[in-house]
């Protein structure tokens, strides 16, 4: 496990323009390495696709969207106590369960309600073709920042089970204790600022950061597939 361009920082600043910025800097320090094989760049929907892309293009390499999402909680639907990924396993946040935010009965029709936005952004990303096959390959998983971890955690367990050979993880900024959970999940991570403030909004770092839409993830997607260069084995 190896860290790239790790600094700690305990205020917020702006550190990044928008997403494809973001996505720049992070594209300079990924390299890759002997033992990376038909490597794929596995972008969180809907910020992950844009920050993903110079990455992949940088790299020569597909980029497909790894569809899930965080488990909102019902008082503040910025902060998540969890993801569902696209086979519809849960990840969660027990401390934030235990501590009373969220009920049993409020967690079962919360996953169902978001697990249907993920199959109907799958479904609109993706279009009638797979999920891309991981088997034997290097994966990186990429997204706009690491505000809990709980969502990448999801991605990687995803990853995992369609058993990816090396999965790395690859992001513009994280909480300290994001990156410290995630860290230990991947073989490799790339992390250009963390943060330990107590007081965390991945926003803060960037000058521009607007809710993206789905036109946005799907004409990203048509661009590196016009692109070319490796194809995903489906």
């Amino acid at each position: 496990m190896y860290e790239v361009g790790k600094t700690a920082r305990v205020s917020a600043m702006i550190l990044f323009k928008d997403r494809l910025d973001a996505g720049t800097k992070l594209a300079e320090k990924i390299h890759l390495v002997k033992d990376d094989k038909d490597p794929i760049v596995l972008g969180i929907p809907r910020g992950g696709i844009s920050v993903g892309y110079p990455i992949a293009v940088k790299l020569n390499c597909p980029l497909e969207p790894i569809t899930l999402r965080k488990l909102p909680l019902p008082q503040n639907d910025q902060m998540g106590f969890g993801a569902v990924t696209l086979n519809k396993k849960v990840m969660l946040n027990k401390k934030l369960i235990d501590a009373g935010y969220v009920s049993q009965r409020e967690i079962d029709a919360i996953v169902d309600e978001v697990y249907e936005e993920v199959l109907r952004r799958d479904r609109l990303y993706r279009g009638s073709g797979p999920f891309p096959d991981l088997q034997g390959r290097t994966v990186i998983i990429v997204d706009d920042g690491l505000a809990t971890g709980f969502t990448m955690l999801a991605a990687i367990s995803f990853a995992k089970e369609r058993n990816a050979l090396k999965i790395r993880c690859a992001v513009p900024v994280a909480h300290d204790d994001a990156y410290n959970l995630v860290s230990h999940e991947v073989d490799s991570i790339i992390c250009l600022h963390i943060d330990k403030g107590y007081s965390f909004a991945v926003a803060s770092f960037y000058r521009s950061f607007p809710d993206m839409e789905d036109i946005e993830v799907i004409s990203i997607l048509k661009k590196i597939r016009q692109l070319g260069g490796r194809r995903c084995n489906n």
